[in-house]
């Protein structure tokens, strides 16, 4: 009998071994998920008369998301630019639904939502410096002169600034976490490119995290009043610490993080998701909205979720590439 042919799988198709580092980080996440669904199982019984819902449905909604992004990060770059691209869709979707708009913005609407394949499309082919320049620059360009072309010219340059800042946002900056799955494994990654996406989200909600439980437990002196009236410098300054800290101890393990390049990342990145915050807080208080969607229980929208990692996402890839990677 002869044996069956087999046609080797082209080399982009393969799936990488996950890293050591990367299936404890996992694992770590999955036993704080569990505590977390064992306290808003308690918390009835031991604090009676209290509404527990939200936390129900914030810890339900995490072991969905942690669900989607382990699985991206395992399956490698292409899962991990595909869940991007659908982020970065829902995201614009709801930035898209909130800012003012008329009937004749269909075009352009339409225009930004094709924004999207193409811009991942870059990411997809590794074209990094085509990457750099297409919705900065070529969008920046294109759309307005697309709202000429129709007679748009009423609130011309609002319109067009606000669609301009709902694409960088919502697609541009999030693209930069997909961006670093595709970074070679000739370099000298300690966890494999999973190792770097891992820590860049799991530092970044970290960071949420921490901030608001150091606020609960000793905030004081409100940080930003007239914008995000819970956050407190105690807040802030505790969740900076913690994250901080996290990153300097953890973060060689899954990056590559020595020398002053681990000092700024500690440094900078949490005060990166602390101002992602407090920016999309800005313009939701300006709509008048509390949530961009209701779309994740007890956490609101995708863009409430992701607001932290549109600014710690680029910071994070250009340190990155600044101390380490040669790739970029």
């Amino acid at each position: 009998m002869t044996s069956p042919i087999t046609l080797p799988l082209p080399a982009a198709w393969h799936v990488p071994p996950a890293a050591p580092a990367v299936i404890w980080g996992l694992g770590v996440v999955l036993a704080i998920l569990s505590l977390g669904a064992l306290a808003a199982a308690l918390l009835p019984v031991v604090r009676p008369g209290k509404d527990y819902t939200n936390l129900r449905q914030r810890v339900n909604s995490w072991w969905v998301m942690i669900a989607l992004l382990a699985t991206a990060l395992l399956l490698g770059w292409q899962a991990t630019t595909a869940l991007f691209a659908v982020i970065s869709f829902i995201a614009l979707r709801e930035f898209l639904s909130l800012a003012p708009s008329r009937r004749e913005d269909r075009l352009i609407i339409l225009a930004a939502y094709l924004v999207i394949p193409i811009n991942y499309a870059f990411v997809a082919l590794d074209q990094y410096g085509v990457y750099l320049v297409f919705i900065p620059v070529y969008c920046f360009m294109v759309a307005p002169f697309l709202m000429a072309c129709v007679g748009q010219t009423q609130a011309y340059l609002a319109r067009a600034a606000t669609l301009h800042w709902g694409l960088v946002t919502c697609v541009y900056s999030l693209g930069f976490a997909a961006f670093l799955m595709k970074t070679p494994l000739t370099e000298r990654l300690p966890a494999g490119p999973a190792g770097m996406v891992f820590l860049l989200l799991f530092v970044t909600e970290l960071n949420d995290v921490a901030q608001y439980v150091w606020g609960k437990l000793f905030g004081r002196r409100k940080i930003t009043p007239k914008v995000s009236p819970n956050k407190t410098w105690e807040g802030f300054l505790g969740g900076w610490a913690t994250t901080a800290a996290v990153i300097w101890f953890l973060g060689p393990y899954l990056a590559p993080l020595a020398g002053w390049g681990r000092f700024w990342m500690a440094f900078a990145l949490p005060l990166a998701g602390f101002a992602g915050d407090v920016t999309m807080s800005a313009v939701k208080r300006d709509i008048g909205v509390k949530d961009t969607s209701a779309l994740i229980p007890g956490h609101g929208g995708m863009l409430d979720r992701a607001d932290s990692l549109t600014f710690t996402a680029p910071l994070y890839f250009h340190l990155l590439a600044f101390f380490a990677l040669e790739r970029f």
